[in-house]
């Protein structure tokens, strides 16, 4: 008598939109399905399950959803049994809208019920109908969720989710929550977890990361996650964002200094230099704190990279508004800047503001700041040629590095370098090289290596193996002083 065939799993393919917290959600959702047997579908294949991680903050967001949706229902037609999930924040904030308007949506989830996603395929199968589930409050701590990491060699490891600030042009508080802290010694147990699989780097993420203390009222506490994270064996690199200007300490700045697996980058968030506009974004700084701040991080670490985020056009936004903005570029020298015309996010306060702008003025500012700053990237970048960077080996950083025989990585500044391949180097290896080419955005390298180290990650990447981490079950976080973190003895 033949043994029965088992069927194949149910496979799903995970589509991400928007910021690094919702890439750090979707290896959650990744990690939930595998858990719950699904298997990632092959490239080229139809999944059975295709899930949307949407953003609602970037420009279009909700028409590109419903454009992917269209896409996808003559798929899901061909395809008997296939379920469609979307979640994430446009999913938070359309709720049932979705299903009115795609009625081929089998599963809508909020950012406050990622782990409810299994369920919510089952149950949608079962009943045959539509299921919606949006929770109004985090009902678990992402950190207590399985994840299937994207990176052998690098993580993003979540210290809180959610922000008490009020910013006017932002809807994130309000899809998000308020702001929810781990526990450190969670975190740390999630980082060492990712370094014991080979993980060489890992970014601390955060809504308002330097805000990281609050729900337990300790102001140092961030700095003290730093040197303790830092602190880890086996982990070269730490990287956090995004903080926010008008929590940012100077004991930030000695952590970041005197750590040594702290990376000499810093994304700080400038959005406009003009102190009224800042008043009227509710940003809770002034033009003088914000250059204060860049001057004092470089007076710590002359080689700090400093990049931010840029909005032009904001509301009552005057041309002198505008030029305070630009003067404020020049002066802090930004290695990189992601720079956006203002749109109106329905919902945010900024939306109902009297003075919005026509688009074809907030298109001729933008024109005029991205090439002031492409100009001020390109001479900070020539300022490298010739010296020597050590680089973290990526995949798929550079497009065109096949065809000029290239490999590329980020040296510890953040900085993306393409660099003459050699035998045997993979992802997650690390080597040493010397800048010879400069462009506004990337560095070239096309001499020798001057060294190259084999690394556990760069094993793991040849294999074809990807961190998991199960979660750590250590639930909510706690009311009260939290426990302490290790006594270190690194710095300079």
């Amino acid at each position: 008598m033949e043994s029965p065939v088992e069927s194949p799993a149910r496979t799903y393919r995970v589509r991400t939109y928007g910021c690094q917290m919702n890439v750090h959600d979707s290896e959650r959702l990744s990690g939930l399905l595998e858990e719950a047997g699904y298997a990632a579908a092959a490239e080229g294949d139809d999944a059975d399950v295709v899930v949307l991680n949407t953003c609602a903050v970037r420009e279009n967001a909700d028409n590109r959803l419903y454009g992917n949706l269209g896409h996808l229902r003559p798929v899901k037609d061909a395809h008997p049994g296939m379920q469609i999930a979307v979640g994430g924040c446009l999913a938070q904030k359309d709720r049932g809208e979705i299903v009115r308007r795609a009625p081929w949506v089998d599963v809508v989830f909020g950012t406050h019920n990622v782990g409810s996603l299994p369920a919510l395929l089952d149950r949608a199968r079962h009943n045959a109908e539509a299921q919606v589930e949006i929770a109004e409050s985090l009902e678990v701590f992402p950190s207590t969720l399985p994840a299937k990491r994207d990176s052998a060699y690098s993580g993003w490891v979540s210290i809180s989710v959610g922000c008490n600030n009020t910013c006017t042009f932002c809807i994130v508080p309000a899809l998000r929550g308020k702001e929810k802290d781990r526990r450190p010694g969670e975190i740390l147990a999630e980082v060492q977890a990712l370094v014991d699989q080979g993980v060489l780097e890992v970014t601390l993420l955060g809504q308002n990361v330097n805000a990281y203390g609050v729900e337990f009222r300790d102001r140092g506490a961030f700095a003290d996650l730093l040197r303790a994270t830092g602190a880890i064996e086996g982990l070269e690199r730490v990287r956090f964002t995004s903080p926010h200007p008008r929590e940012f300490t100077d004991d930030v700045i000695d952590a970041m200094a005197e750590t040594p697996a702290v990376c000499h980058q810093l994304h700080m968030p400038l959005q406009s230099g003009s102190d009224d506009v800042l008043r009227r974004m509710r940003r809770g700084y002034r033009q003088d704190r914000y250059l204060g701040i860049i001057d004092r991080v470089r007076a710590a670490m002359p080689d700090a990279a400093i990049t931010t985020d840029i909005i032009v056009g904001f509301p009552g936004e005057t041309e002198e508004d505008f030029e305070q903005t630009l003067e404020v570029v020049r002066r802090a020298r930004f290695a990189s800047a992601f720079t956006f015309q203002y749109s109106k996010r329905p919902g945010t306060p900024a939306a109902e503001m009297a003075g919005q702008l026509p688009k074809d003025v907030v298109q001729e500012r933008y024109l005029r700041l991205t090439a002031l700053q492409d100009q001020i990237s390109w001479d900070e970048n020539r300022k490298l040629i010739g010296r020597k960077v050590e680089l973290l080996v990526a995949s798929g950083e550079g497009s065109k590095d096949a065809a000029r025989g290239r490999l590329s990585g980020r040296g510890r500044d953040g900085r993306l370098v393409h660099f003459t391949a050699a035998d045997g180097v993979r992802p997650g290896d690390v080597v040493e090289t010397a800048i010879t080419e400069a462009a506004p955005h990337h560095l070239v390298a096309d001499g020798a290596l001057l060294s190259h180290r084999r690394t556990r990650a760069g094993d793991a990447s040849e294999a074809g193996r990807k961190p998991t981490t199960p979660g750590v079950s250590l639930g909510m976080p706690r009311i009260g002083v939290p426990e302490p973190l290790p006594v270190l003895t690194t710095g300079c």
